[in-house]
């Protein structure tokens, strides 16, 4: 499960530290840029927050150039940098503990908007270009491990284990790479991630169906006919094509509903009731997802309203993942106010 394995030389440059020691930032700078994108992806992997991971790049860059002298080039300066930011992110973890929900008795992930933390991705900021020509090799993120299920899992775990998992897993870190970035023994760490691997290995099923969804060839049409569905006001045109067990969740305020038959009354009752609506498709956490922006009666203008992710297997809505948090809309390059 290889997600953000980046290459580069063994060592940098002895020049290139000694500037580095001696204070030259735009040589800092030129060597830890490129890999700013990964870093703020694993950061959002041990949090499952957007603001969360961006903040934790920066204090990880922050803490990279104060400690600087602590990189000798011999090894791996992407090593080096992980080793900071996942520790980073593990004491935040201790400082600010999330209440996690335990797994529903039926073996379904707990709903997403049972940890209100969680926020989508946006994949413009996966597929971005590398900033500079000797930049490590394009940053790849395989849908497995960053769609929201997993997200949702990986939170499951205790914090070192997670780290652990994404370490091994994820970034094809060594038994003893992983140790070594976390100060624990090797055989602690392979424990770690055995007991990781098996509270994994529980919600395999939800993973597996997600990822099937992606190669759906009905998913642009599925898309497309929710977008109608909201910008038309029909909301049986949307109940129509959801799977029986489908599951509809609002965060951050906690709000689900699983199964069609539970989904409908929400839907019939609100949609045409708050005013109208017009819909953008984008793409979150390598699934599609639409932005919705909603003009209330007596209004001119839409506003940005919410953000929605779609999971979709087949010809079949089977999870629609609602984050009613505008803010969320400028990390998705998304204008605030349509006219």
């Amino acid at each position: 499960m290889a997600g953000t394995a980046g290459s580069e030389p063994a060592a940098v440059d002895d020049d290139a530290v000694a500037q580095v020691h001696a204070g030259d930032e735009r040589t800092f700078g030129q060597l830890v840029e490129p890999h700013r994108r990964e870093l703020r992806v694993h950061c959002y992997r041990m949090t499952g927050s957007l603001d969360d991971a961006e903040d934790l790049v920066q204090e990880t860059l922050l803490r990279a150039w104060r400690r600087r002298e602590t990189f000798e080039g011999r090894s791996s300066l992407r090593a080096w940098l992980y080793r900071i930011a996942t520790n980073a992110c593990l004491e935040q973890l201790r400082r600010t503990p999330r209440v996690t929900p335990s797994r529903p008795d039926d073996g379904r992930l707990p709903p997403y908007s049972a940890l209100p933390w969680l926020q989508p991705f946006p994949d413009a900021l996966l597929d971005a270009p590398a900033p500079e020509q000797e930049a490590p090799d394009a940053l790849v993120v395989a849908r497995e491990t960053i769609e929201l299920a997993y997200l949702t899992a990986v939170q499951l775990l205790p914090p070192r284990q997670r780290a652990v998992l994404l370490l091994r897993d994820v970034l094809a870190f060594s038994a003893a790479e992983t140790a070594e970035l976390l100060d624990l023994s090797v055989p602690a760490a392979n424990s770690a991630l055995q007991r990781a691997r098996a509270t994994l290995a529980s919600s395999q099923g939800s993973r597996d169906e997600a990822s099937a969804a992606s190669a759906s060839p009905h998913e642009r049409e599925l898309v497309d006919r929710y977008i109608r569905a909201h910008e038309e006001v029909d909301p049986a045109a949307i109940v129509a094509v959801l799977r029986a067990d489908a599951r509809l969740t609002i965060s951050p305020v906690g709000a689900c509903w699983d199964g069609r038959d539970e989904i409908a009354p929400p839907y019939l009752e609100r949609m045409g009731s708050l005013g109208d609506w017009r819909c953008v498709p984008t793409s979150a956490n390598r699934q599609p997802a639409v932005a919705h922006y909603l003009r209330r009666f007596g209004e001119h203008e839409f506003r940005a309203f919410s953000l929605v992710v779609l999971g979709i297997q087949g010809a079949e809505l089977v999870e629609i993942a609602t984050f009613a948090s505008p803010e969320l809309f400028a990390a998705f390059g998304l204008a605030d106010v349509l006219s």
